[in-house]
């Protein structure tokens, strides 16, 4: 639990507020996928649909539900190059693949069809989050929060202070997001309470990251991510074998390697060394076919992976440089240096 010296802990958070359940909701918004793709959907119907399969990969952690939307947004792009809405909705889909060049591009053609307007801003910003351009990105998100201190402004800018290491700031920001949540659905608030846990895990408190991702799991039992690093830090508390039936079922089902590699870690540490080389094996494939695909994307995750139980230091820093290149942020950093020491411990540099 949160010490003491908090003012409030997160169960008391947690159980104000109630929400549609999870299994409902994700049964829902498969319905509503299903109904807007077999019609003859307008272009706000096509712009709502690629959120929605976004959604669905986010909760389930399928990168194919990515690869679809931006697909879908690319399309639409082409046949509705006027549409502002459209332009920002492939502007956040090749975010998410982090090609963010052409996503502020798609930002600046849309600004031309219309005014600087909130929506365009918040996409801004996290693109230079997610370059690491921290002050640029924190001068949108304060402003925002200031003029429309909502669930969204409020949480976008509690991200943003606890990326910056901001935690107390960050903690009051999230909880005062919460407070002003008033929908039904799950969702919004599942994906909140995740990011509050990844603060805290980041922050190496662990067991108060441990509340939270709990929190967004039960809330949304099948949220991949919340369940992944549940176990993430369930392995780091020794709980071995909670962790590793935590992740079986999510190495087995997301064609997102983290999972897999996860696993692989975990069972090695426990000395179940085939049931690790297998799920080595196919999260070192999965990590090839992605960065293949979307190297700016996978890049930082298939470092880590190589950097660990992949086992090869030269093939993680040279993933390593890749990423750095795309995003000046501190992990990227971090990483690249671990990198670059672990080739140096073995005697071995990229070139």
């Amino acid at each position: 639990m949160i010490a003491v010296a908090h003012a409030t802990t997160p169960a008391a958070g947690i159980a104000d507020v109630k929400t549609t359940n999870g299994m409902i909701a994700l049964r829902n918004l498969d319905a509503q996928i299903a109904e807007v793709a077999l019609g003859n959907p307008t272009a706000d119907a096509q712009i709502a649909l690629i959120e929605l399969i976004t959604l669905h990969g986010q909760i389930l952690g399928h990168v194919a539900d990515y690869e679809l939307a931006k697909e879908n947004a690319e399309w639409l792009v082409q046949n509705e190059p006027a549409n502002k809405a459209a332009l920002v909705a492939r502007a956040r889909k090749r975010s998410t693949f982090h090609r963010f060049p052409d996503a502020l591009e798609d930002l600046a053609a849309a600004e031309r069809l219309g005014p600087n307007d909130e929506m365009i801003n918040s996409e801004r910003a996290a693109i230079f989050q997610a370059l690491g351009q921290y002050d640029e990105a924190l001068a949108i998100r304060q402003k925002a929060a200031t003029l429309r201190p909502s669930f969204e402004t409020l949480g976008a800018l509690a991200g943003q202070r606890a990326e910056r290491g901001e935690i107390e700031a960050a903690e009051r920001l999230y909880l005062k997001s919460r407070d002003r949540f008033h929908g039904v659905s799950p969702f919004p608030l599942a994906l909140l309470d995740f990011q509050f846990g990844l603060m805290f895990m980041n922050d190496d408190r662990l067991e108060d990251a441990r509340t939270w991702f709990d929190a967004a799991r039960r809330r949304v039992p099948a949220y991949a991510a919340a369940r992944g690093h549940l176990a993430e830090v369930e392995g780091e508390l020794d709980e071995i074998d909670t962790a590793i039936s935590r992740l079986y079922p999510l190495a087995e089902s997301s064609d997102d390697p983290d999972y897999a590699g996860q696993l692989a870690r975990i069972l090695g540490d426990a000395g179940r060394i085939d049931e690790s080389r297998h799920w080595r094996e196919q999260a070192a494939a999965q990590y090839d076919r992605l960065v293949e695909r979307h190297p700016e994307a996978f890049a930082d995750h298939a470092a880590e992976f190589w950097l660990g139980v992949g086992g090869d230091p030269t093939k993680a820093e040279r993933l390593a440089r890749r990423n750095f290149e795309v995003r000046k942020t501190p992990r990227a950093e971090r990483l690249l240096s671990r990198a670059i020491s672990a080739n140096e411990a073995t005697g071995t540099r990229f070139l």
